[in-house]
């Protein structure tokens, strides 16, 4: 997966090598479980809150700009 490593970012030392957020050690895969379990990004920046606002959005960005480059076209 190619996540910008200003906002994102593996590191085998980090967690294992799971995908943080710069400067964190807070999971991206923490901010997708938080909006699908219907919390708001509010609730994820108030438990997290080393995570920027920008960085958060910047992820989600990053996440919906992947899954529509490998979307294929409907039938």
């Amino acid at each position: 997966m190619v996540v910008s490593e200003s906002i994102v970012h593996s590191d085998p030392e980090i967690l294992g090598g799971t995908p943080v957020f710069v400067g964190t050690r807070v999971p991206l895969k923490n901010l997708i479980e938080y909006l699908t379990a219907g919390d708001s990004l509010d609730d994820f920046l108030d438990d997290f809150p080393s995570v920027t606002r920008e960085h958060a959005i910047a992820a989600l960005e990053i996440a919906r700009d992947i899954l529509i480059a490998d979307a294929c076209p409907a039938r």
